[in-house]
């Protein structure tokens, strides 16, 4: 069952009846909290609540030139109190970094209906234990994120991509250590396995490198990246392919970069998507057994600090 709380009000009532009750909270749609609350252009900061959609926030911004640097999948649809409790990035990610990055306020519902702030609207505001970044990444498990103020980067004047391909897995590594120990600095530093089974192009790797900046910067960077091999201009598209709304969410796993390509071998040809600089890799077929990495104490200590009743869903593995 799905919760629609109307307001702000209506969202800590929800939540202070069922905690003491203790009964749990089903998904809470926050869409009703829809509003930029504020956008100070001068100061590169927005404060915008949970409800809003991401393309929706990036329009507005784009009037005046700016952006929050996150790309995740399905932008029209993925509301920002979705983005900071999922941590969802996209290709960009290599050279933007996510959306913890850019968090400097957050405000959040407890449980027992209060709200908490962190943070604030000035970017050199945080000091101490920054707790606003406790709650990016943990799917709702330990309160309802409902506004959040992000510090903002101009929107770069030229963006482009360019690929290589390889027709093998160690190939595709030695490519991928050339480009890390190269003055190349890119955006986006992506490996796939999509679109390739074409006739003219036989290969079954792509190394996708995209380069965002000035004019001069990108000129000087593509430079950089054809002595490297990479030549052929490329997109996005295969991105937008793979989170196809139609099929099933993808598998993920996060490793050590250095374990990038170990790792996908053990994918068996799946069809996949990874953030080749980070070490994400995202496919679609048979799931990996988790490894649970996270220190369990702690985690349920946390757990049992902001939701004692458990009426949230559980920490994420």
């Amino acid at each position: 069952m799905t919760i629609q709380p109307t307001n702000l009000d209506d969202l800590r009532k929800i939540l202070a009846d069922a905690s003491a009750r203790g009964e749990k909270v089903g998904a809470i749609n926050v869409c009703a909290l829809d509003r930029v609350v504020d956008h100070s252009p001068e100061d590169l900061t927005v404060t915008v609540e949970a409800g809003v959609a991401l393309a929706t926030l990036q329009a507005q911004l784009a009037q005046r030139g700016q952006w929050l640097p996150i790309d995740p999948p399905r932008p029209d649809s993925l509301t920002i109190g979705a983005l900071l409790a999922t941590n969802a990035s996209g290709p960009r990610r290599f050279g933007c970094g996510t959306v913890r990055d850019y968090l400097i306020g957050i405000k959040v519902a407890l449980t027992d209906g209060r709200l908490i702030k962190s943070g604030g609207k000035v970017v050199k505001n945080v000091a101490g234990y920054d707790l606003g970044k406790l709650f990016v990444g943990s799917r709702g498990s330990l309160g309802v994120i409902v506004e959040a103020t992000f510090k903002l980067r101009p929107v770069p004047e030229v963006e482009q991509f360019v690929q290589a391909h390889c027709g093998s897995l160690e190939n595709a590594g030695m490519l991928l250590e050339g480009v890390v120990a190269a003055d190349v600095t890119p955006v986006v530093l992506d490996l796939h396995n999509l679109r390739l089974n074409l006739p003219q192009r036989p290969a079954a790797f792509s190394l996708v490198l995209g380069f965002a900046g000035t004019r001069e910067e990108v000129e000087w960077q593509l430079g950089g990246a054809d002595e490297l091999g990479f030549k052929e201009p490329a997109s996005l598209d295969y991105e937008k392919d793979f989170w196809n709304g139609e099929l099933p969410s993808p598998h993920r796993v996060s490793v050590l970069p250095s374990r990038l390509i170990e790792t996908i071998r053990g994918l068996r040809n799946a069809p996949f998507v990874a953030r080749a600089g980070n070490g994400v890799i995202y496919w679609r077929g048979e799931a990996i057994p988790p490894k649970d990495g996270r220190p369990i104490e702690l985690t349920r200590r946390v757990k049992a600090a902001f939701d004692p009743k458990h009426i949230l869903p559980e920490l994420p593995p």
